[in-house]
């Protein structure tokens, strides 16, 4: 390891002894006048800058060898020049206009941009494709800061999660070009349901804490916003396929009509994506399209994207019992004699031993119905609209429709006939049956920004509406025997409608060269109405109104172009969701909303060769939503707001060009994160009651202190290209007690990646792709649950842990015409 390090330094010792070249100039308009701000990035180094207010830019310590270096400005054609670097370099850049308006404007007031003091990565069209090879858009995204992928069935497709610094999806905010994407009610993001997304995107950011206003859920720790394919002027057409272990297969064919008119294009795309999954019966199969049509001029564009997905997976939510990961034949017992796959039925319990027992340990599926599924399909309907009033004041403004239905089904054993308000054929019948919970859900509103730049100002107005109208139901499909009952007989039924309203300023004055000033101020209100029962036959009506001021403001300080810091606070508020709300005691204390107050100080220093960057952050929590053992009136476990809770930790990334063919990127995150004063409720089954343990100060759950993601990189050919991505994680905690008997052990999984263009006269591309996952064969469970009880004097456990697939691979080749 010592030698490693080693190498590495004299690597690096003589980039720094021989990188002493300049590439420097000025970027105008074909008018000769300067176009300050055009972003200005040379291909090949870890360097990239807005040109000052002068039009300036400049590269230094730059080593001999071949670079491009691009230019772009909004309403103007983007410039990429060839360079041949064996001297100092000066240029005049002269940018012409486009002709229209480019898309890069849709988007920007959701986006951070290059002075915005908030940490954030941002992905480009190019490495979102170099990763998709049909995986889900979690899985793309883990060589990003503090992010960590979690898969139901085990290989990233289908049914998956993420957490990005501990913070779960359903506190992230998502957007696909600024529209809410997170559902109104639970707050969570499915990308299931929109498979193959990644072929459609053009670029997506990532902003860690609180970051910057935007439309929908409350950014609680994170957001995440995608925006969709961008103008292409040239007329194209593709075709992309990959297949691998568990039987996956990828399809994808795409094309797009150009401009057409110097005004028109349409873009098109088809998908479809099948595997069955490391888990027993962990099948997915998802198909999806996307339709953009838009019209383009030199101050106005208008484009209409119509795109949708249907998945249908199979069931593998429940996860694996430790007693079976361990083959714990005494633990498998229990299970079976403290009846805790039924409290009803001996028949169930005994008929879910059994094939326990029969199944192997780590693809372990509780459900063996053939159709466990989860069966859904969402419909996006976007218009966007920009108009540019003159150079310095544009809008933006897009009204949409977000269509959803489906349901998951289930078998049970031995049901009661009242649980589902019907009718007995006899006193004390029981029957087998299938139901269906379903959800019919509409999501319509607008968004707008007003966008003012002149001088060192820049401000940005803008907000949004949307309304929120959901059915839950559910019906029995099938009974063993339905007596005098209707088939189909629907035993539930309720309403969700929620109305949000928010409105926000942004403000960016560059008060020097060097220093820019940020203030973004949201306000947010929201009306929710909740009526009908739920499935178990509670009345849960009820209706809620929020107020929200979210006031955000920091500094940016860039002396040069090597150096870089900013200091940000934030706040964002949150409101419980729809489970917070109808699995509460309504004879105990009713959930409240969250707040969190976000401090974030971040530092870059970068070279050509060489990049070091550290962000610190302090999250502080007022009355956090998380699960303390309480259960409600009827035995449910609830989320309870606990006073006092925050995550610290420091953000650390790297980069080193070891030489023209070898890069290495790291980072690496190390945090604390803790509940100043913890209760836990453990259910006493002697009893009947809850014991309360007071643990004082513990850890959050799924909370891990070190997260580091690393790829190495390495181009021994201009045609190929060869990556390692490795993941660590630290083990973490599966609920919030500190308990070393609950928790996730560490992992370290390694992925190569191999890509290789091949030349011929036929296709403008032709790509061969490998994607080797788990390298090393890891055994390793990235996601996990549990629930404790008391009994005899005792205390267990059940569980449920998320096994991941040992090595596997998936080969696929990209055309295009």
């Amino acid at each position: 390891m010592r030698r490693f390090f080693l190498v590495l330094l004299l690597h690096a010792a003589a980039i720094f002894s021989f990188g002493q070249f300049s590439v420097s100039g000025v970027v105008k308009n074909e008018a000769g006048e300067i176009l300050p701000g055009t972003n200005v990035i040379l291909n090949g180094n870890y360097k990239g800058m807005p040109a000052d207010e002068r039009g300036r830019f400049q590269f230094n310590r730059l080593k001999a060898g071949n670079y491009v270096l691009q230019a772009s400005f909004i309403g103007y054609t983007r410039k990429e020049i060839p360079l041949h670097v064996d001297q100092n370099v000066e240029l005049e850049i002269r940018l012409s206009p486009s002709g229209i308006l480019t898309e890069e404007v849709l988007v920007e007031a959701t986006r951070a941009g290059d002075r915005t003091p908030v940490a954030k990565t941002t992905l480009d069209k190019a490495a979102i494709e170099e990763r998709n090879m049909g995986q889900d858009i979690p899985y793309l995204l883990t060589m990003t800061p503090s992010f960590v992928a979690s898969s139901d069935a085990g290989t990233g497709i289908g049914y998956t999660n993420f957490r990005i610094r501990g913070t779960d999806v359903n506190r992230i905010n998502v957007t696909i070009n600024g529209i809410p994407m997170n559902d109104a009610e639970s707050h969570g993001t499915w990308f299931v349901d929109v498979p193959d997304m990644a072929e459609s995107a053009e670029n997506i950011q990532v902003q860690r804490g609180v970051g910057t206003s935007a439309n929908g859920a409350a950014a609680f720790g994170a957001s995440l916003n995608l925006q969709t394919n961008t103008l292409n002027k040239k007329a194209y057409a593709g075709y992309k396929t990959s297949a691998g272990s568990y039987n996956t297969f990828k399809n994808t064919v795409s094309a797009g009509s150009g401009l057409i008119n110097d005004h028109f294009s349409m873009d098109v795309r088809l998908s479809k994506v099948s595997s069955d999954g490391f888990i027993d019966r962990g099948s997915s199969d998802l198909k999806s399209f996307f339709v953009s049509t838009g019209y383009f001029s030199e101050k106005t564009i208008l484009r209409m994207n119509v795109f949708s997905g249907i998945e249908e997976t199979y069931q593998a939510w429940n996860g694996v019992p430790s007693v079976k990961l361990n083959n714990d034949m005494e633990g498998m017992e229990r299970y079976r004699d403290h009846w805790l796959w039924s409290s009803n039925s001996e028949r169930e319990n005994q008929i879910r031993y059994d094939d326990m027992l029969k199944s192997d340990a780590r693809t372990y599926n509780l459900y063996t119905y053939a159709h466990e599924v989860d069966h859904y399909q969402q419909d996006y309907y976007q218009l966007h609209f920009s108009h540019e009033f003159n150079p310095s004041l544009h809008l933006n403004a897009s009204l949409f429709l977000t269509q959803g239905k489906g349901y998951y089904e289930n078998y049970d054993y031995d049901e009661d006939y009242a649980d589902y308000s019907m009718n007995s054929p006899a006193e004390g019948a029981v029957t087998d049956l299938v139901k269906r919970k379903w959800l019919d859900n509409d999501l319509y509103g607008g968004i707008f920004s007003l966008h003012y730049e002149q001088g060192n100002s820049s401000l940005t107005f803008g907000g949004g509406y949307n309304t929120y109208d959901g059915d839950h139901f559910g019906n029995v499909i099938w009974a063993a025997n339905y007596g005098n009952n209707d088939i189909n007989h629907e035993w539930y039924r309720g309403t969700g409608l929620k109305k949000d309203f928010n409105i926000y300023g942004k403000y960016l004055y560059q008060l020097s060269e060097s220093v820019s000033l940020y203030g973004d101020l949201q306000y947010r209100r929201i009306d929710y109405d909740i009526t009908g029962i739920d499935d178990d036959l509670r009345d849960v009506a009820q209706s809620h109104r929020y107020d929200f001021f979210n006031p955000k403001a920091g500094i940016y300080y860039r002396p040069d172009q090597s150096h870089e810091a900013y200091l940000s606070y934030g706040r964002a508020n949150r409101e419980p969701t729809r489970g917070n709300f109808i699995d509460a005691d309504p004879a105990g204390k009713q959930p409240v909303s969250e707040a969190l107050n976000d401090f974030e100080a971040g530092y870059t220093y970068k070279t050509s060769v060489f990049l070091l960057g550290a962000n610190l952050y302090y999250m502080a929590y007022d009355d956090q939503l998380i699960q303390t053992g309480e259960i409600n009136d009827v035995g449910s476990p609830i989320m309870v707001n606990v006073s006092d809770s925050y995550r610290t930790g420091v953000e650390l990334s790297g980069g080193l060009k070891i030489s023209r063919s070898l890069n290495w990127d790291l980072h690496a995150t190390f945090s604390r994160n803790k509940i100043k004063n913890f209760t836990e409720y453990v259910d006493n089954w002697d009893t009947g009651e809850q014991d309360a343990l007071q643990l004082g100060k513990t850890d959050l759950a799924f909370s891990p202190e070190v997260i580091v993601n690393s790829q190495i990189s390495f181009k021994p050919h201009r045609s190929l290209n060869i990556a390692l991505l490795s993941n660590y994680v630290s083990d973490q905690y599966i609920d919030n007690t500190s308990s070393e008997d609950r928790k996730l052990d560490p992992w370290l999984v390694s992925n190569l990646k191999v890509d290789y263009q091949l030349k011929n006269p036929l296709f403008d591309q032709l790509k061969l792709h490998l994607l080797v996952n788990n390298l090393f064969d890891e055994k390793y469970e990235s996601n996990a649950w549990v629930y404790s009880y008391n009994f005899g004097d005792e205390r267990y456990k059940m569980d449920g842990y998320y096994p991941q697939a040992g090595i596997h691979f998936l080969a696929g080749v990209t055309i295009g015409f």
